[in-house]
């Protein structure tokens, strides 16, 4: 008897404790959290409770901690003073009415100003951008800033370490900014790291994980930008790492996976505005400005492209990196063109994609034929069958090759490249930058770059995505539930 009346006091407790948890879900996890997310969570802790719970107060807030909140506010603030020297340059003419008014949208959700008078040059191999960024290392006469999600030391990155060394012993100040958790999971960590040390490079881990030492926030925020300032002068930001192509991962070298990858050359005043966002990451994790660094001084570029630098990440109130395509989406006339390694697009951005085929817009997406990720390749892919019945093209880039650029083509006039993804990682927890270009010039230096990627790529049709086996199905429908797990 008392084994039964024991048995039945602890279903009673755990249903009244399952019904309390189901109960404060409902009231707790939607608010301020978009619909899909805020339905995977509470579809996750109506079947698993506990469990459920017990992730929801893991990984369940996107935010950064008060502390890091507060000086995220006073950095906004120190750019919002900085942005009457950063705008500068003569803008190019005629611009459509929409591109003035996403400019002003960037502008207000925390972006630097559209400066005029910009060089920018596409650099389409990985071996030649880890080259070309080595050597304006070299040149070097005031400093060097360096902010890379993954940066490591290895035989293909030598060089670009070497770079440093040389910047570091003849005096220049070498600042360094490297994602903690992106890095310390990989190869080659603790190598990095006393090779940065020993050179006397000033360096920090960028959204630390340290909970003994005070540092702590939700664990899968990643500061995923990849950005390269030397002096005042030039940039190089996009979408490659400072690491072997085959990330020095086991299984990547197992399959033969190579990494392709696009970074950008700048010059001209947009300089100052990436520099602007390193301080600004720079302050937020060493708690102090780097001196002698003048804002104010920059001269003309070697073109006379007008580009605007868009940073966005779980410091901003709103995801400036979706509204931006958004905007760019629903501005387009003729021509849209995606790449994007992960593609896992939220309900806006897909009614935006389909809206412009059916307005009778050309529209491509590039992706790659294999993927490194399990659950996102899976969740991209269950977003195909849909595309392709909106009449968008899909090419997939050949294995073993992992097609890792970052960018959108709208017409023929306006691209965006940078580290942002077209997915709700992207979009909702990473630190990405994003840079906004105006100008013909640049987009036929995309428009010879993506004739590349399709040459090379095959087209996927919808009559081949209907033989789908029904176990790929299952597990595209599966991954695509959890990844809004936001």
């Amino acid at each position: 008897m008392e084994v039964i009346l024991g048995t039945s006091w602890w279903l009673i407790g755990t249903t009244v404790v399952d019904t309390i948890i189901r109960i404060v879900a409902i009231v707790i996890v939607p608010r301020n959290r978009r619909p899909t997310a805020g339905m995977a969570w509470l579809l996750a802790i109506f079947f698993l409770p506990v469990p459920g719970l017990l992730l929801f107060l893991l990984i369940g807030n996107p935010r950064l901690p008060r502390d890091r909140r507060r000086r995220q506010d006073e950095i906004n603030q120190y750019i919002r003073e900085a942005r009457q020297y950063l705008e500068r340059g003569s803008l190019r003419p005629n611009e459509p009415a929409w591109f003035t008014s996403l400019v002003n949208m960037n502008r207000e959700l925390g972006a630097m100003p559209l400066t005029g008078d910009n060089g920018a040059r596409l650099i389409r191999d990985y071996d030649e951008g880890l080259a070309e960024m080595a050597a304006a290392i070299r040149s070097a006469r005031e400093h060097v800033h360096v902010e890379f999600y993954i940066l490591k030391s290895d035989d293909s990155t030598d060089d670009f370490f070497r770079a440093l060394e040389e910047a570091c012993a003849r005096g220049i100040a070498v600042r360094v900014l490297l994602d903690h958790w992106a890095n310390l999971v990989k190869p080659f960590h603790k190598r990095t790291l006393k090779r940065l040390d020993a050179m006397g490079a000033e360096w920090r881990l960028a959204l630390p994980i340290q909970p003994l030492r005070g540092k702590w926030q939700r664990p899968d925020l990643r500061n995923h930008r990849k950005i390269l300032v030397v002096d005042g002068d030039v940039a190089f930001l996009g979408s490659q790492n400072i690491t072997d192509a085959s990330y020095n991962l086991r299984a990547n070298i197992r399959r033969g996976l190579q990494w392709v990858d696009l970074m950008v050359r700048l010059d001209g005043p947009i300089v100052s505005s990436v520099n602007a966002v390193f301080l600004s990451d720079w302050v937020s994790e060493a708690s102090e400005v780097p001196p002698g660094i003048d804002l104010k001084e920059m001269e003309a570029g070697s073109g006379d492209l007008d580009c605007q630098v868009v940073p966005s990440g779980p410091g901003f109130e709103l995801e400036n990196n979706l509204r931006l395509f958004l905007g760019l989406l629903y501005g387009a006339q003729r021509k849209i063109i995606m790449i994007s390694p992960y593609f896992v697009p939220d309900e806006a951005l897909l009614l935006a994609i389909t809206a412009a085929t059916s307005r009778g817009l050309q529209v491509e997406l590039f992706v790659s034929e294999v993927g490194d990720q399990a659950m996102v390749y899976h969740a991209q892919r269950s977003y195909y069958e849909a595309l392709l019945r909106a009449g968008v093209k899909i090419w997939l880039y050949p294995k073993p090759y992992i097609l890792h650029t970052k960018g959108l083509t709208i017409d023929d006039e306006v691209a965006v490249i940078g580290s942002s993804n077209m997915d709700m990682r992207s979009f909702g927890l990473n630190m990405e930058i994003s840079l906004l270009v105006r100008g013909e010039e640049f987009v036929q230096q995309m428009r010879g770059l993506e004739a590349g990627y399709r040459e090379v790529s095959r087209e996927l049709t919808l009559e081949e995505w209907q033989k789908q086996p029904l176990r790929s199905t299952v597990l595209d429908n599966l991954a695509r539930l959890t990844s809004a797990l936001q």
